[in-house]
């Protein structure tokens, strides 16, 4: 009988060591795979920030520009603003040329940790530009391929003016007053909608 156990213990010895084993080449496979995809990351964010950087330098000339001929115009605080936000502008590209991709990353992920709102409203502004961006390229590839937008693409959704409600106080409220939103509308049943 102990030859019936030992024989069903091996078994058992032999299945688990063949379990770890598998689940140590998973983890390999999960390590290397995850780590590929960190290089990757981060040779594209080298590659990006250098784009990034020319075209931010060259805005912050652009800006510079700006703020001379208002300047010239005789418009001095302006041109002050504009010169100001130059050199910011300036600097975000020297940052960009002068850090490599583990220094933005950690940048970044510092900044997202201590400011989540601020992270938050990048990341939407980010969105936004990308979008617009994504639009314009389209239409420049429509008009150089000659085809027509389609009659949908330039409709705008009809806005309801009976739903927007704009509320201006006549004076500001007394210090401690508590302001609440004024209550959306009910929602419209499709019966009682107009058409």
């Amino acid at each position: 009988m102990t030859s019936v156990q030992d024989t069903g213990q091996d078994a058992a010895d032999e299945l688990k060591q063949k379990g770890e084993r598998a689940a140590e080449r998973t983890q390999q496979k999960a390590q290397q795979a995850g780590e590929e995809a960190k290089s990757k990351l981060r040779q594209e964010v080298d590659q990006r920030s250098q784009q990034v950087a020319e075209q931010v330098e060259s805005t912050a000339d652009a800006i510079r520009k700006a703020a001379e001929e208002l300047r010239k115009q005789g418009k001095d605080q302006p041109a002050q603003l504009l010169s100001k936000g130059a050199q910011k502008t300036e600097q975000l590209g020297q940052y960009l040329k002068e850090s490599n991709s583990e220094q933005i990353l950690t940048d970044i992920e510092d900044t997202a940790r201590r400011k989540p709102q601020a992270a938050l409203a990048a990341g939407v502004a980010v969105g936004f530009a990308f979008s617009r961006f994504l639009k314009a390229s389209s239409a420049k590839r429509r008009q150089s391929s000659g085809s027509q937008p389609s009659q949908t693409e330039n409709l705008e959704p009809p806005l309801d003016v009976a739903a927007v409600e704009v509320a201006v106080p006549a004076a500001p409220p007394a210090p401690g007053t508590v302001i609440t939103p004024a209550a959306p509308p009910p929602p419209t049943l499709p019966s009682e909608r107009r058409v």
